[in-house]
């Protein structure tokens, strides 16, 4: 329902209230608070919690709330803008839930929404973005490339090709425990062969174009590839969670458009704004630019964007550089010789 619809519905009951007599001045109805509230977030906070937060105080309607799937609720405690939910047993870690109810603020506007939000992980490794193909052909396919710095599991983990509040596409991982040292392979656009498979027990599962039989291999369903010359890779704790890593790359300028500081689209610009306000990303200036990004220009299939690995990982452009033709080391130690 639009707001248009929320506004024209208690229009509509104050005049039929009214009964048969004059209509009713409704300009005072029209002049008061009659926006819903927003829900602006949901995210897991512990093994048994979730919080909901919304842009303005709220009361939940009681007995409103359905799970799916179904979780015992131990408590529910609402303090002004966020409801938080306790269950009586653990979420299971990076699982997929669904949760409806219905809210309402100081003036009784009531909004009913159905959210998302994933099991919290407690045990996620420490990882970076280690190499990436955004020039990817037939026979090398565009491919990210993460390296683990820690143990732990992946679970609810998420790569964006973009961020959380807008992106091309995305892979949430499953279950699967890494350990320090290990490689994990992010294929971005598929072939939609049958060996194909995301690797959560063996590494050497999986078949399909440069898997890596050492390597933890996962495949983005129907993915169509990373942008080519412009964009964001973006690794977070969960779809709504905090950023781990990011990278930004683009072979444009600040002078390639007047309008969107020379990123081409709103979009590819409110990334790079985000990566920068997550502190994933450093800039010269008070904002983000262009030539603050890695220039993907002498990257192509087999030259990847790689990071130097005596790198001490500045969040910039400096951490980066394009191998050889050939020099391509998905799965295995970066190559820091520098493609001429």
């Amino acid at each position: 329902m639009t707001n248009l619809q929320v506004k024209t519905l208690v229009l509509a009951a104050g005049i039929a209230s009214s009964g048969c007599g004059p209509f009713p001045d409704v300009r005072a109805i029209a002049a008061g608070d009659i926006e819903p509230p927003i829900l602006l977030v949901t995210e897991a906070v512990g093994p048994r919690s979730v919080e909901l937060i919304f842009d303005e105080p709220i009361v939940l309607i009681e007995k409103s709330t359905l799970l799916a799937p179904t979780i015992p609720v131990s408590s529910v405690l609402c303090t002004e803008t966020v409801i938080r939910y306790d269950f009586a047993t653990d979420l299971m870690p990076g699982a997929r839930y669904l949760l409806e109810s219905i809210v309402k603020d100081s003036k009784h506007n009531q909004m009913k929404f159905i959210t998302v939000f994933y099991g919290y992980n407690g045990r996620a490794p420490d990882l970076v973005i280690n190499e990436f193909i955004t020039q990817g052909s037939k026979s090398h396919p565009d491919l990210v490339e993460l390296f683990v710095l820690s143990d732990g599991n992946l679970a609810g983990l998420c790569l964006f090709e973009g961020t959380p509040e807008r992106f091309t596409d995305r892979f949430i991982f499953p279950s699967v425990e890494v350990k320090r040292g290990d490689y994990i392979l992010v294929h971005f656009k598929p072939a939609g062969e049958e060996d194909e498979l995301d690797e959560t027990h063996k590494r050497e599962t999986s078949g399909g174009t440069d898997a890596h039989p050492g390597a933890w291999d996962f495949w983005v369903p129907a993915g169509n590839g990373l942008s080519g010359n412009n964009g964001v890779i973006s690794l977070y704790t969960s779809p709504n969670g905090n950023l781990i890593d990011g990278v930004l790359y683009s072979n444009r300028t600040s002078a390639s458009d007047d309008k969107y500081r020379g990123f081409g689209t709103k979009a590819t610009m409110q990334n790079a704004d985000r990566l920068f306000s997550d502190g994933g990303w450093k800039a010269a200036g008070e904002l983000v630019t262009p030539e603050d990004a890695i220039n993907p220009d002498d990257s192509t299939a087999t030259r990847s964007i790689c990071r130097s690995s005596n790198s001490d990982d500045t969040d910039s452009r400096w951490d980066w550089h394009t191998v050889p033709t050939r020099g391509s080391t998905f799965g295995s130690g970066n190559n820091n010789e520098v493609h001429e």
